[in-house]
């Protein structure tokens, strides 16, 4: 009798084929239930990585692409508003221009006016005071002819010689 002892390095041939046997029909099922199912799901997540990092590329270059056009923006806007100030600065200076213009016309129309008005006053305080001045140099001379002439002959004569000399004139 002969007792054999199990080494794994010296082993059967009867043992070596009914493993190899089993070696295959497992490695066919985890094959076909295992392997590929793991190769799809490594191929499925390798291409959801893909079109991570495209959609990431993508995004990226939409963000650049914005930032590009937001800086273009904010020149363009910077350069309005520029632009709109000075306007508004050109603006207000021709605004205070014209009003300088018009309050200087304004002066000098009131200046004149009331230089017109000062003169006609003077005319009219003239015009009055030689009024008042003839009314009184009548009326002393009225008193003073009064005063010589005493009786109503003396007077009658000196009427008859005045309106005789206006007759001349």
């Amino acid at each position: 009798m002969m007792i054999s002892l199990f080494s794994v390095f010296q082993p059967s041939p009867g043992l070596a084929v009914w493993s190899l046997l089993i070696f295959v029909l497992f490695w066919t099922i985890a094959g076909r239930f295992a392997f590929k199912p793991i190769a799809k799901a490594l191929e499925k997540r390798q291409n959801d990585i893909q079109h991570a990092l495209d959609s990431a590329k993508l995004a990226r270059e939409e963000v650049s692409d914005m930032k590009a056009e937001n800086e273009k923006l904010l020149a363009q806007a910077r350069e309005e508003r520029s632009k709109i100030l000075q306007e508004a600065k050109d603006l207000k200076n021709q605004i205070v221009n014209e009003a300088k213009e018009k309050a200087k016309e304004e002066a000098t129309k009131i200046i004149n006016n009331a230089k017109q008005e000062i003169d006609n006053q003077t005319k009219a305080a003239v015009a009055d005071a030689k009024s008042k001045l003839g009314a009184m140099s009548v009326e002393i001379a009225e008193k003073l002819i009064r005063r010589e002439l005493k009786s109503n002959a003396d007077h009658d004569a000196y009427v008859k010689g005045l309106v005789d000399e206006m007759n001349l004139n």
